[in-house]
């Protein structure tokens, strides 16, 4: 074989013709037959296409859409670094750490990396939030030993375990909670946040909870402006699961329990606070309302232990305790309202329990 044979050029036509985004990374153009040194003359000033960020082309010139923007962002901070994106540890959608180890690397079409922050929202269906060709900048989430730095209208943001990413018209996207988070730590007003949260929260997105505990992760409720905004929102996310709870009542004729009431033993100490009370069958209903605040895990779960002693207590008395969140509520309040009637429907079969007072809360 004669090294010197010239190569023949490569038609450049089948890729502007098949490619549903014409963006690809240098990477993909050598497995379609373009070297790097023909990708570099076809993104001259004078050329057909051009570089949108290191290591990344466009193949039209003009202004690219939001949807090639994301695709751009992707490639550039998404390839598989030496180690292999499998070796990336990733954590539930949920926030809490992955049980079944690394996701293998076929899972991640860009390297373990995902859109984040407003450009996330956006494709959530956001409406607070402004379109990916509009936004100055789009967030990428990558592994924190990801060794890239943020340019162009890239901008990486690293974390130590990566979320399950939720795929949205093929593009990898961080949840919607952590996505918040993101976009939150560029925000100065409490109003903006707010507005971001309450649309997580009232469009069924996430729970308050998920939201705090994001937030709380990103060591964002230090700054005072988030915290008002956090403050109003768990003042209205309990407010919208007091309201479910009255329409599972009325909606499915339960009996009229007492409403936000303290059960007390006579002349003993307060047993606490619930959110239904059914003295005649002794059965109370208490919202979990909690997240987690700046005092990360450790306050969430003695605020999770006192919540158990006060079940236990009640239970021991002979109290039965039906515990609700504001997503059983949301989700299946028919199905929720059937536990609360069983309960109501067994108190004759169970011992008689002791007198406590209800006092108003």
């Amino acid at each position: 074989m004669n090294n010197n044979t010239p190569v023949t050029p490569c038609p450049l036509s089948h890729l502007t013709e098949g490619v549903r985004l014409r963006v690809l990374s240098l990477a993909q153009l050598r497995e379609h037959g373009v070297p790097a040194a023909k990708a570099h003359a076809q993104c001259r000033p004078d050329g057909p296409w051009q570089q949108l960020l290191p290591g990344v082309c466009l193949l039209h010139q003009g202004p690219p859409t939001g949807e090639e923007r994301l695709h751009a962002a992707l490639l550039y901070a998404g390839r598989p670094s030496p180690e292999g994106a499998a070796g990336v540890p990733t954590q539930p959608s949920d926030g809490s750490r992955a049980a079944d180890g690394p996701r293998p690397a076929a899972d991640f079409p860009y390297g373990a990396a995902m859109i984040t922050g407003l450009a996330a929202l956006a494709l959530y269906g956001f409406e607070s939030a402004p379109s990916p060709r509009a936004l100055d900048t789009v967030d990428v989430l990558v592994a924190r030993t990801r060794r890239l730095r943020s340019t162009g209208f890239a901008r990486l943001i690293r974390t130590h375990a990566l979320p399950r990413p939720v795929s949205l018209t093929g593009v990898p996207v961080a949840p919607v909670a952590r996505a918040v988070a993101d976009a939150v730590a560029d925000l100065s007003e409490a109003a903006a946040v707010g507005l971001l949260l309450a649309e997580a929260v009232r469009g069924g997105y996430c729970e308050p909870s998920a939201l705090v505990r994001e937030l709380n992760q990103a060591r964002l409720l230090a700054r005072p402006h988030v915290v008002e905004a956090v403050d109003a929102l768990l003042a209205e996310g309990r407010a919208l699961a007091e309201g479910r709870l009255y329409e599972m009542v009325f909606l499915n004729g339960l009996p009229d329990p007492v409403w936000n009431v303290e059960l007390r033993l006579p002349g003993g100490p307060s047993l606490g606070c619930v959110d239904a009370y059914w003295p005649e069958q002794a059965v109370a209903v208490e919202l979990d309302t909690r997240a987690p605040r700046q005092g990360g895990a450790g306050e969430d779960e003695a605020l999770w232990s006192r919540y158990a002693r006060k079940r236990e207590h009640l239970e021991r008395l002979g109290v039965t305790v039906v515990h609700l969140t504001p997503r059983k509520l949301r989700e299946s309040l028919d199905q929720q309202a059937t536990v609360v009637r069983t309960a109501l429907s067994a108190a004759d079969d169970r011992d008689p329990a002791a007198y406590v007072r209800v006092l108003p809360r």
